[in-house]
């Protein structure tokens, strides 16, 4: 359609490109946002898979604590042995319910074996006045527990120190060196049960949320910006074609030399003479009477009219 051919031009094709660009990042992101949502499904199947089966023997379940993988997180287990309380350490700057505090890890030597994994016990308030240490730390229950606790990967070394007696993370590997006995540090316990009860317990931590998030609808939202981009463009093409055939049909209306396309899709003003652009002039002013967008020259002129019985 040669009423279209201005598209073929640099300025128009360079539009077109940058909206290709456009639209190919904008996939890019909403593919991040699903790849983030298949990983939220993923770990609601986990929860939902393990986070309330029955108990698993700990002989059963050794290796999850040796080389815990992804599929095995939230996987309960139970247990018999002894906590070794002087060798436990707080890790800091743990979120619970909108605050920072601890959580208490101790050591638990498992009964009838020579393994120590560490459980984690649950949640500590940050001291009011004094933030470097939780406001209370009970000890475990004495002699022989029954723990259950659930299964949960160990964290990756972070690049921050810590005080003395507290870790920056679960990083059991760091928590071994620390100690002069081995550790099984492939995964760790999150207790949710032992017995005997003590008087007093760290808080226990939440339930995992089972919300998948938004990133199903921010997908879509980015695959339609991409998609808008070639909108605009098509529309202004659109509209720059209709005032190119506007302007014709103006200067054909009028008896004026039509304006020249140049190839990029701007006007290049032929010469014309005086009395047709006085032509198109004073159809120009008569479109603006007509629309009520009157300047103070074409007031004059309509004074001047009117004084003479035009």
């Amino acid at each position: 359609m040669t009423r279209y051919r201005f598209l073929l031009t640099p300025t128009w094709l360079g539009w077109l490109a940058i909206c290709t660009l456009f639209a190919v990042a904008c996939v890019f992101l909403g593919q991040w946002q699903i790849d983030r949502r298949e990983a939220s499904l993923e770990e609601i199947n986990r929860i939902v898979s393990n986070y309330d089966a029955d108990p698993v023997p700990y002989s059963e379940a050794r290796d999850l604590f040796d080389a815990a993988q992804a599929d095995d997180e939230w996987t309960v287990v139970a247990l018999t042995g002894e906590y070794l309380e002087d060798d436990s350490r707080l890790v800091r700057n743990r979120a619970h319910r909108g605050s920072v505090g601890y959580e208490s890890l101790v050591p638990f030597a498992v009964a009838g074996t020579d393994d120590v994994v560490i459980i984690d016990r649950g949640w500590l308030p940050t001291d009011s006045s004094d933030g470097s240490r939780p406001e209370y730390s009970p000890a475990p229950p004495e002699g022989e527990v029954d723990l259950v606790a659930r299964i949960r990967p160990a964290e990756p070394a972070i690049n921050r120190g810590a005080p003395e007696g507290q870790l920056a993370s679960i990083d059991l590997q760091e928590y071994q060196d620390e100690l002069d006995y081995s550790l099984l540090t492939g995964g760790y316990g999150l207790m949710a049960e032992e017995s005997p009860d003590p008087e007093t317990a760290p808080r226990q931590l939440t339930r995992p949320s089972m919300e998948e998030g938004p990133h199903l609808s921010y997908s879509m939202q980015w695959l339609t910006f991409g998609l808008l981009g070639f909108i605009g463009w098509g529309y202004a093409a659109r509209i720059h074609a209709r005032n190119r055939d506007f302007d014709e049909a103006e200067a054909a209306a009028t008896g004026a030399t039509p304006h020249a396309i140049s190839e990029d899709g701007g006007p290049v003003h032929a010469a014309s003479s005086v009395p047709a652009q006085d032509r198109v002039r004073e159809a120009n002013r008569r479109r603006r009477i007509t629309t009520g967008r009157l300047s103070d020259e074409d007031l004059e002129d309509a004074w001047v009219d009117q004084r003479l019985g035009r």
